[in-house]
């Protein structure tokens, strides 16, 4: 499996560009985690200490207690994400010329396609929880560097409703029961990414104009 994190970026961004269907969007997503995570990072380290935003310190070691191990996971959920993708064309390259043949392949179809929506999903999942502790940041963090609050915000949003499209792609050619579960906990991550996006938002664009 491809350690991203152990990639230049020009690596990276040539691994991406290629015609080779990994990595893909579900690896940038995770990879946009991680870059959410990082600026996270940086602007709780801006604020915690000094006493000018005492006010935020509370805030901002929430945020980086999240952030800190998302570091190194959204990596990890970068080479999963394309191996999980790998399986899947994999599975479908098996041999279907017997009887035998045709029920081991669709088997191995449908448990490589479940692990192509779960492990989004659990991008998805991460940087929900990254972003959820944005807000406060932005609010009672470092105000020179709210914008970079912002970024991550949009890193963080990004990582979240890109991961969520290959949940959905890969849970609809699912069997009924495991595609139901994943799309109802789809619809709930996807609303709740769009409100703390636009909370975000707002309390940045606020904080620049005061």
């Amino acid at each position: 499996m491809t350690d991203y994190g152990d990639m230049s970026l020009d690596d990276y961004r040539d691994a991406l560009a290629s015609s080779d269907p990994t990595p893909g969007g579900g690896t940038a997503a995770a990879v946009a985690l991680s870059q959410a995570a990082a600026l996270t990072c940086m602007v709780a380290d801006l604020t915690l200490g000094s006493e000018r935003w005492q006010d935020g310190w509370l805030g901002a070691q929430a945020a980086k207690d999240v952030a800190t191990p998302l570091l190194a996971r959204g990596h990890e959920l970068a080479g999963e994400d394309a191996a999980a993708f790998d399986a899947v064309m994999a599975a479908f390259r098996l041999p279907k010329d017997s009887d035998d043949e045709q029920v081991r392949r669709r088997a191995e179809i449908r448990d490589a396609t479940l692990g192509a929506a779960e492990v989004p999903l659990k991008t998805a999942q991460e940087a929900l929880s990254l972003l959820n502790t944005l807000p406060e940041l932005s609010r009672s963090g470092n105000s020179n560097a709210v914008t970079d609050v912002g970024v991550a915000g949009l890193l963080a949003s990004a990582a979240c409703k890109g991961a969520l499209f290959n949940v959905e792609i890969n849970a609809k050619s699912l069997p009924d029961e495991l595609a139901t579960i994943l799309l109802e906990e789809l619809d709930g991550l996807r609303g709740s990414a769009k409100q703390i996006s636009r909370e975000l938002m707002d309390s940045v664009n606020s904080r620049i104009n005061d």
